[in-house]
């Protein structure tokens, strides 16, 4: 006959299988709820991909809406920096592309298509007014027009290079002198004054350059077609 210490060895052994066999079939489980740790240590331990950062065109804050351009310009500093000018995300003017100069730096943009239509600089300290003159009065309709100025904008200006430029929408071009700082957007035949202007006077007292005030920069979202 089987001795009593021996049958509750033999239950104790069977108690213990069966309490290992529940132990690992609730945590080694092929169902997913029961894996979330080991999942959770594998995503922590993988390498982490880089988060791309979203920016806005020409480096706005924001995007533009649907049915608006994004640009953005910035004046000349003194007349050492030359002025740039973005538009839907492509540097039109810049002093790396090395197409700016002093005086006046103009850039004719197609205001349905966003399409660049030309861009040029006129000297306006010893230059020839005669060929802003005409640049001007050539400016097709529809046209954006995007300006900034360098060094100096307004010792060659007449009336009548004036009047064009007011006629675009400009509230200072009357007033723009020797060294003053101008960044402006406006358009052919504008009926309104456009709200894309900034304007500095060069003032002795004020300026923060020798001689120079400091440069401007003008952002914003212009709608395809300016009423």
């Amino acid at each position: 006959m089987r001795k009593p210490s021996g049958v509750l060895r033999f239950l104790a052994l069977v108690f213990a299988l069966v309490s290992t066999w529940i132990f690992i079939r609730s945590y080694i489980s092929l169902n997913a709820k029961t894996i979330r740790l080991p999942r959770w240590l594998s995503e922590w331990a993988s390498p982490r991909k880089p988060v791309a950062v979203m920016r806005a065109k020409c480096g706005l804050a924001k995007p533009c809406p649907k049915e608006f351009f994004a640009f953005k310009i910035s004046s000349g500093a003194a007349n050492v920096v030359g002025p740039t000018m973005c538009f839907e995300n492509q540097v039109i003017m810049s002093p790396v592309k090395n197409n700016v100069g002093r005086g006046l730096n103009i850039a004719l943009v197609n205001g349905t298509t966003g399409m660049v239509l030309t861009q040029k600089c006129f000297d306006m300290y010893s230059g020839e007014v005669k060929l802003l003159v005409k640049f001007l009065k050539e400016i097709p309709e529809g046209a954006l027009v995007l300006v900034a100025s360098y060094d100096d904008p307004g010792t060659r200006l007449n009336d009548e290079t004036r009047k064009l430029l007011s006629s675009l929408g400009s509230s200072y071009a009357k007033q723009l002198g020797f060294r003053d700082s101008w960044v402006f957007l406006g358009a052919k035949d504008l009926k309104d004054k456009s709200p894309f202007e900034q304007f500095l006077k060069n003032n002795p007292d004020t300026n923060k350059y020798e001689g120079w005030p400091e440069l401007l920069e003008l952002e914003g979202c212009v709608p395809r077609k300016i009423p």
